[in-house]
């Protein structure tokens, strides 16, 4: 059976997915989500039909551990969670055997932390990096290299 790699790079924005198929190598976006509100400010987040309430209201909020966040901050969060929900659903079908994750220092670890265990174990590699936005040659060629040296 042919290893299934899968190169999620993501960021507070936008996820994309790829995969390749060995022993081909080719890549193919499989899945591209969306987060806008990732790229928003915190007013333009926070509406109130009314109108009773100003901007000024609008400041952080604490979730459920206490902490304080913006709302750009739990949205960002969410879309963490989805992605990591996806990538478990996927998991726990088979569609791949192996992960690389790719996104900046911050986005990293919130995935990091919504990651089930089984798919950490399948993650090869977390790779510190902004580039979602990146053409899929450009990933590709990103990658191929840590690929390379892993499977030498």
């Amino acid at each position: 059976m042919p290893t299934r790699t899968w190169i999620m790079a993501a960021d507070s924005s936008r996820g994309r997915l790829f995969e390749i198929v060995e022993p081909h190598r080719e890549l193919r976006e499989i899945e591209d989500f969306s987060n806008p509100q990732g790229r928003a400010n915190n007013r333009e987040l926070v509406s109130d039909a009314d109108g009773r309430f100003s901007a000024r209201h609008a400041g952080p909020r604490a979730n459920s551990g206490g902490q304080r966040i913006t709302p750009v901050e739990h949205e960002t969060q969410l879309f963490s969670k989805t992605l990591a929900r996806y990538l478990e659903k996927a998991r726990s079908k088979r569609r791949y055997s192996k992960l690389y994750l790719i996104a900046p220092p911050g986005f990293l670890g919130l995935m990091r932390e919504n990651l089930s265990k089984e798919v950490r174990k399948v993650t090869a590699e977390e790779i510190n990096k902004g580039i979602s936005w990146f053409d899929s040659r450009d990933i590709a060629r990103y990658v191929q290299p840590r690929r390379r040296s892993r499977s030498a």
